[in-house]
């Protein structure tokens, strides 16, 4: 069998460059990498955008999601030449259900406390749908908390806003429903509450590993990152 291209999808609040520790160790160990840049500007718009590249890459792919991008690749998974799916500190959303909802069942993270909503510059877009950041002061604390100081800097001044739809969207499939998913729980996260990824991890029947670490996992552990998608992988092969 082909070896699966690896495709890296970053959350909200953040770009592909989130991903550079992981996506480095995987370039030298031979795979082929694809980390698109995510629009952030619906749940449905992106996962359809990220199912595009999934079929542009034309052979297998394991797909890696990253909190909001994990309730995106849900959906995005779907498509036929997705192998397997990576959940990191994300969201394993049920056909049906919004991120919203998905959060409603569970005790607040820091996270809502330090939103900013600011009004979108696109035309099409209006006050019932800001786009939505982190206070860049609170970012490192509530973000990226075992992360470099300088580099969380980096990471809460060069933020990709998340539309406010996203939020209220509800997931038109689930992929881990027909495919095989590994998943990470980030138990010391204070930007998605750990329970929240421990439910929707539980209830798709996906094995998962906790790690110690804040929401920005990928960055601070990647090393453990890498070794549960080389699991994914090899159960590809």
């Amino acid at each position: 069998m082909t070896r699966p291209t690896i495709v890296l999808v970053h959350g909200a609040f953040a770009d592909a460059s989130s991903y550079a520790p992981v996506t480095t160790r995987l370039l030298k160990r031979g795979f082929k990498v694809v980390a698109p840049g995510v629009p952030n500007r619906s749940l449905l718009g992106d996962a359809a955008y990220v199912a595009s590249v999934v079929r542009n890459v034309g052979g297998p792919v394991v797909l890696v999601g990253h909190s909001y991008g994990g309730a995106v690749i849900t959906m995005a998974g779907t498509e036929e030449n997705v192998k397997a799916l990576v959940y990191l500190s994300g969201y394993a959303l049920e056909e049906g259900e919004s991120l919203g909802e998905l959060q409603g069942g569970f005790p607040d993270s820091k996270l809502g406390a330090a939103l900013v909503f600011t009004p979108s510059p696109l035309a099409d877009y209006d006050e019932k749908n800001p786009d939505v950041t982190v206070d860049v002061e609170k970012f490192p604390e509530v973000v990226a908390a075992d992360v470099d100081p300088d580099l969380a800097a980096v990471l809460a001044s060069s933020q990709r806003p998340l539309a406010g739809l996203a939020f209220a969207e509800k997931a038109t499939a689930a992929a881990w429903r027909t495919k095989p998913a590994w998943a990470v729980v980030s138990s010391s996260d204070t930007t998605i509450n750990p329970e929240v990824e421990r439910f929707g991890y539980r209830r798709a029947g996906i094995d998962f590993v906790e790690i110690d670490a804040s929401h920005m996992v990928m960055l601070s552990h990647p090393d453990e990152v890498v070794d549960i998608i080389l699991q994914a992988v090899e159960a590809t092969e």
